[in-house]
């Protein structure tokens, strides 16, 4: 299994888009794809919060 570079996955997200897809759109999917990657690396890190604990921070 190879491992992707960052230009690969940008285009890739990029080629993935419709057609009339807009700046807005190829901006929105690499926004989104970055924090994805952080997300996991922030769980592979450990670096999570316990079930408990966000449901207790989101309620308040």
């Amino acid at each position: 299994m190879s491992v992707q570079t960052a230009k690969q996955k940008i285009l890739q997200a990029v080629e993935g888009l419709p057609d009339n897809a807009t700046l807005d759109d190829a901006i929105e999917r690499l926004c989104f794809l970055a924090k994805v990657e952080e997300g996991l690396r922030q769980s592979e890190a450990g670096e999570t919060v316990p079930h408990a604990d966000a449901v207790r921070q989101l309620l308040g």
